[in-house]
């Protein structure tokens, strides 16, 4: 089992900068492949980004490649992504999700994820 908090999200202008944070709880997390997503009013489920157990394979949505870095510390149980460059369309909730194991496979299937935090907001603004 594993319990997901995020926190992090806020408003920005558009062109800066944030770093959001998800702190997991429960002795599965550094065998779980992680990943973020997002939901933007009114549209489904986007996803953004994954990460591999130990960080060594990441992926990213094509709409925030070159932009977004997701990144984990497995000593204390953090999975981060870093948002640069934010766009007014970046605006949405963003959700960190794990898998109950390492498997990585169909990393942007929302239901290949077992545990989900509440969500944080990011406001871009133009």
């Amino acid at each position: 089992q594993v319990q997901l908090v995020e926190s992090g999200g806020g408003l920005v202008q558009s062109g800066g900068s944030l770093r959001l944070s998800c702190a997991a709880s429960g002795r599965t997390f550094s065998s779980s492949a992680m990943g973020w997503f997002r939901q933007a009013p009114g549209k489904e489920r986007e996803f953004v980004a994954a990460i591999s157990v130990y960080g060594t394979g990441t992926f990213y949505g094509d709409s925030v490649k070159g932009r977004f870095t997701i990144s984990r510390d497995n000593a204390e149980n953090t999975v981060y992504l870093q948002m640069n460059s934010l766009k007014p369309e970046d605006t949405a909730v963003y959700y960190c999700a794990a898998r109950r194991d390492y498997v990585l496979t169909n990393y942007r299937n929302e239901d290949q994820y077992s545990y989900w935090g509440q969500g944080t907001l990011v406001t871009v603004s133009s």
